[in-house]
């Protein structure tokens, strides 16, 4: 019994803790989402440039 008193009192725990979390608007949430996306594909873009560039002058210089 004392096993599920401690999983009762965890999970109580936890749903007062959440209840003190700032949580985003509907519209912040949308700009957050954006500015992940828009930095996922900015990286992604950079990586594939700089692995294009790379493969380039690896077949020109060094893999004749």
């Amino acid at each position: 019994m004392n096993f599920f008193n401690r999983i009762k009192n965890f999970l109580q725990e936890i749903k007062v803790e959440l209840k003190k979390v700032h949580w985003p608007t509907r519209k912040q949430f949308g700009i957050f989402f954006g500015i992940v996306l828009a930095t996922i594909f900015t990286i992604g873009v950079f990586f594939w440039g700089l692995d294009y560039g790379l493969t380039i002058l690896l077949d020109m210089y060094i893999l004749p």
